[in-house]
């Protein structure tokens, strides 16, 4: 299950919200093919970094990296070393040292995030197709995972479901949903880590199976086939690398049952 909102963008960064995404490929340009074949990304060179532009915003970075994590997710802070530092007292560990500028942690049960100081006229484009659109965390402890973040970041946290059939939940910024929190099931292999998944958007003209279509027309492969939920059609995908994200269509939206889910859910985007 995934909780996407459609929600507008944020006027200004917010501390804890979304604020970019990179991806670390070995083989930038076969990465730069793939998703451009994919999403029609346009780059940008900035000081030599590949910045992916959709609609005239950007929205990721490819960078040239040996290992790393994958699709890598930063939230805004206001201070990368006090951030790094208050996640290390609070059982995270610190991947990368901190600098000015940004630090990457894992929380208590394994989940790898970025965080950064953004500008408040940072631009992070969040409409048009490939853009992002949302990004959870599948933890197997969803307890400890909401209690580090709701310390970390202050998020404000609302449970989905009844917590055992189905444990999601959302986490708010000053009454804006930002992310989602998901305890991995039985639909997960066991020895799958924690980890975020990052979403991006699925144009409706286009649609969430034409892009799963074109990921294997480019050599990528499909984790889990298109599926429906209430906040839009969803696939899980890779890259030729490896690499997983997820796509969605926010405008194609269909209810769960209560046998398919459960437990009733109730859509909390729904006035």
């Amino acid at each position: 299950m995934s909780i996407v909102p459609n929600s507008p963008a944020l006027a200004e960064p917010l501390h804890g919200a979304p604020c970019w995404v990179e991806l670390p490929t070995p083989d930038e340009r076969a990465a730069i093919d793939f998703y451009t074949g994919l999403f029609g990304w346009t780059y940008a060179d900035v000081h030599g970094r590949t910045i992916a532009v959709v609609a005239g915003l950007p929205v990721a970075e490819l960078l040239p990296a040996d290992g790393g994590f994958g699709w890598t997710l930063y939230l805004n802070t206001p201070h990368a070393r006090a951030t790094a530092e208050k996640a290390h007292a609070l059982g995270g560990h610190v991947l990368r040292a901190p600098d000015d500028v940004s630090t990457l942690l894992a929380d208590p049960t394994g989940g790898v995030i970025g965080f950064r100081h953004v500008p408040p006229d940072w631009l992070f484009g969040t409409d048009g197709h490939g853009a992002y659109a949302w990004a959870e965390l599948n933890t197997r402890d969803g307890a400890t995972a909401d209690a580090f973040f709701q310390e970390l970041c202050n998020f404000e946290i609302t449970q989905i479901g009844d917590g055992q059939a189905v444990d999601y939940t959302t986490w708010a910024v000053e009454g804006h949903t930002v992310l989602g929190r998901q305890r991995m099931g039985r639909a997960f292999p066991p020895e799958t880590p924690a980890h975020w998944m990052v979403y991006f958007t699925a144009a409706p003209e286009i649609g969430t199976d034409s892009v799963a279509s074109r990921v294997l027309e480019l050599g990528g492969r499909i984790v889990v086939e298109p599926y429906d939920t209430p906040f839009g059609r969803i696939t899980v995908a890779a890259d030729p690398a490896g690499n997983t994200f997820s796509a969605i269509d926010p405008t194609r939206q269909a209810p769960l049952s209560e046998e398919e889910t459960g437990a009733p859910v109730d859509d909390p985007y729904d006035d």
